[in-house]
């Protein structure tokens, strides 16, 4: 099973080669219901596997396309391990699945690229954020989306405090004896009452921390969330020089925390970092109707999307636009309804965006900026 994020999500539609198969289906997590899992992806395979034959593709080569989510059919491990929906993607060269929280409706798309369409609401409030995860004991540095995280150390990242205040194991023995016979402190916390630690001390091991992270993030934006108690994160404020420290931080003693359960604390932290910058696009695109920066004509905004012009680009979940684009002329073309060789050229829109380094919010009618299907702030 697969982690979504940005990064997979450009693989998907930089590396997809045709043909190209992406599976929809709503899943069940507990239960006598669970067994309903493996039927409906069966079915949802002759599906493809029909299309497939009667695009004109040899049997033998249909079969060995769809042998490895075949595999998933009779994987009863596999489907202990659900969400509410999954996704599959498959070509000669990609084989991904990913658990979701998304309802998916079930549904077979087989076409030039993947359909990446109904996973865009997922990433409405999606961005990369950072978890410090400061203690006495340890130095730990996650890099989240909203649905994964991994641990990353950055070089020249210490360990710990003792790594650098160059405390040996003897001098931590000693410490340890002194410590077991007295008191909790001035500070609150256990792990920083041993007199070695001074404040100065700590504020040392800290700036440590702050520079190589500042050296590592640079100027990014990504929101950096501190996980350590309260006294530590006081003192880190003090020396931070990375311009997205959130002011907010997990508390408490993050040696007791899992990286899942450190990315689950943090992200209601991170959230409405996404959500106001989403609200910014939308009231930036309004006060530019009219500038030549904002269009919600979708003849317009496909060709700005392919040439990476679009910054921000609003769509309508569940609609679709069918058309073509011509990139030898830059030319974009709606149709009444689908015709042959046309393409949802909302879909089309979103996966140029975001191919460019642009951001795609799917959302619903009412919160569209203007009410259209589709809005998109330009670059330039």
């Amino acid at each position: 099973m697969n982690e979504l994020s940005k990064d997979e999500l450009k693989l998907l539609i930089e590396k997809g080669k045709a043909p190209c198969l992406s599976i929809f289906m709503p899943t069940h997590r507990a239960g006598a219901e669970v067994q309903q899992n493996a039927i409906r992806l069966k079915n949802l395979l002759k599906e493809a596997e029909d299309r497939l034959l009667t695009g004109g593709r040899r049997p033998a080569e249909v079969e060995k396309l769809l042998e490895p989510v075949q595999a998933l059919v009779k994987n009863n491990p596999f489907w202990r391990q659900q969400s509410s929906g999954l996704a599959i993607f498959l070509c000669p060269d990609i084989f991904r699945t990913y658990r979701l929280p998304g309802d998916f409706q079930p549904s077979v798309v087989l076409a030039e690229r993947f359909h990446v369409k109904p996973l865009l609401p997922l990433f409405n409030t999606e961005g990369r954020f950072y978890v410090l995860a400061l203690s006495q004991k340890e130095v730990r540095l996650l890099e989240c989306s909203r649905y994964g995280v991994k641990e990353t150390r950055p070089e020249g990242l210490p360990r710990n405090i003792d790594e650098v205040l160059k405390i040996d194991a003897a001098s931590k023995r000693l410490r340890s004896r002194s410590s077991s016979s007295g008191g909790t402190g001035p500070r609150g916390s256990t792990s920083w009452t041993d007199e070695v630690y001074t404040k100065e001390s700590v504020l040392r091991y800290l700036q440590q921390v702050d520079k190589i992270l500042r050296a590592t993030l640079k100027d990014e934006r990504d929101p950096l969330i501190v996980a350590g108690v309260d006294y530590v994160f006081s003192l880190y404020r003090d020396v931070n020089t990375c311009p997205s420290l959130a002011e907010t931080a997990v508390i408490g003693n993050p040696d007791q925390l899992s990286a899942e359960e450190l990315h689950a604390q943090a992200w209601p932290i991170a959230e409405p970092w996404f959500r106001k910058e989403q609200e910014e696009a939308r009231v930036r695109y309004r006060q530019s109707i009219g500038t030549g920066l904002a269009s919600n004509n979708l003849e317009e905004i496909v060709p700005a999307a392919h040439h990476g012009r679009v910054g921000y680009l609003f769509v309508e979940v569940g609609q679709e636009k069918w058309g073509t684009f011509n990139s030898q002329t830059g030319k974009a073309a709606l149709h009444a309804g689908a015709k042959k060789g046309d393409e949802d050229l909302i879909d089309f829109a979103a996966i140029q965006t975001l191919g460019g380094g642009g951001k795609v919010y799917a959302i619903g009618r009412d919160a569209m900026p203007d009410h259209e299907p589709v809005a998109a702030l330009f670059r330039y």
